[in-house]
């Protein structure tokens, strides 16, 4: 089993990637987890940057090109369905930013980008596909920092156009240097299971590194695609929201060390330093709060608290003094007997095989 993977001359490791969300994985959330992980992160990349707004590609447009110095090696990940305008965007952020890779996002399901025809809108046209990618690739090449091209896609638009093998010699053949497969169709949505045989076939045949990406939650499912399916890494999306321990948790497991049991007063920790990072990052108190909330939403169903005593305790807070001192409390009360066991976090990603209609609205990306 792989515990490491290349990109270029880069040894990433662990072979994890925090697949990027939008709302969610922006930097204070992805500082956050690389502090749990003792900075053992594999690979972090931005929140997709869109391209088609802008007739001149502007830096300070765009919120999610801002990244820390401690988040490296960083990527950016672009969208958009002008290969001129996403190889312009491209080079602009290769040259200014010096990120460690960019990446050609084809794989965003939300109707207000794949219906436009980016994101996986791009799986129904893979002649624009194959034009943006050879042109983002020039454009790298041109530019004064030469730096990987990296691709993620969809298995496809639906069940019945799966065209992901043809996704990955298009890819193979503009240069893109490590291909990310998210086992679901567009119209899939994020209903139903990945589907990792489709993952595995892509990883067969690629000559480079291919990231499976759908459903891992634990250390035990990335230990086991990896083992079953011959992928170079895993990336990890809402397995990542509800533990974002989970890629120190991997790490530790790969550097063979005995498993981290998690204790509550730990996991209510993990507010206060969130809340710095929201600040740092120029959120108001009361936004920052917002998303305290949110995360306590989630870390919450780690609880063996069926009383949701903690989950009500926190959300209800009326501002950051109040949340924190409920945190306080809770730390020298009811939290001393619990511990926080991610396994309780099961059917994350639904276990439906319905598939969303092309204009349903639906949360992520």
């Amino acid at each position: 089993m792989l515990k490491s993977f290349k990109l270029r001359n880069l040894d990433v490791f662990p072979n994890t990637i925090l697949s990027p969300m939008d709302g969610v994985t922006d930097a204070p959330f992805r500082r956050l987890c690389r502090v749990l992980s003792k900075n053992r992160m594999g690979l972090l990349v931005s929140e997709f940057v869109p391209t088609d707004g802008d007739a001149v590609f502007c830096l300070d447009g765009h919120k999610q090109l801002k990244f820390f110095p401690e988040e490296r090696p960083f990527g950016v990940q672009i969208f958009g369905r002008f290969p001129d305008r996403m190889a312009a965007a491209a080079k602009k952020i290769a040259e200014n930013l010096h990120p460690e890779f960019i990446e050609v996002n084809a794989g965003c399901p939300a109707p207000k980008v794949a219906g436009k025809g980016s994101g996986s809108g791009l799986l129904r046209d893979l002649p624009r596909l194959q034009e943006i990618l050879h042109d983002v690739r020039a454009a790298l090449d041109a530019s004064r920092v030469d730096i990987p091209l990296t691709l993620k896609c969809r298995i496809g638009w639906d069940d019945e156009s799966i065209n992901v093998m043809e996704t990955l010699k298009i890819a193979e053949g503009e240069g893109v240097e490590i291909l990310t497969v998210h086992g679901r169709t567009r119209l899939q949505g994020y209903n139903g299971l990945a589907n990792w045989e489709w993952i595995g076939k892509v990883a067969a045949a690629a000559k480079i590194p291919v990231i499976g990406n759908g459903d891992v939650n634990s250390v035990a499912t990335a230990r086991e695609r990896l083992e079953t399916y011959g992928v170079s890494g895993v990336s990890i999306g809402r397995g990542a929201m509800h533990n974002p321990w989970i890629f120190g948790q991997i790490a530790d497991a790969w550097e063979g060390k005995p498993e981290h049991q998690i204790s509550a007063e730990e996991t209510l920790d993990v507010f206060p330093l969130y809340y710095k990072f929201k600040l740092e990052d120029g959120s108001s108190e009361m936004g920052a709060l917002g998303r305290l909330k949110q995360l306590a939403a989630r870390l919450c169903k780690g609880f063996d608290d069926p009383e949701m005593q903690v989950r009500q305790t926190l959300l209800t807070a009326q501002n950051p003094e109040e949340f924190f001192e409920r945190l306080d409390l809770l730390k020298n009360g009811i939290a001393k007997s619990m511990r926080y066991d991610p396994n309780r976090l099961v059917n994350l990603n639904g276990a439906k095989d319905t598939e969303l209609k092309f204009g349903d609205q639906f949360a992520g990306r």
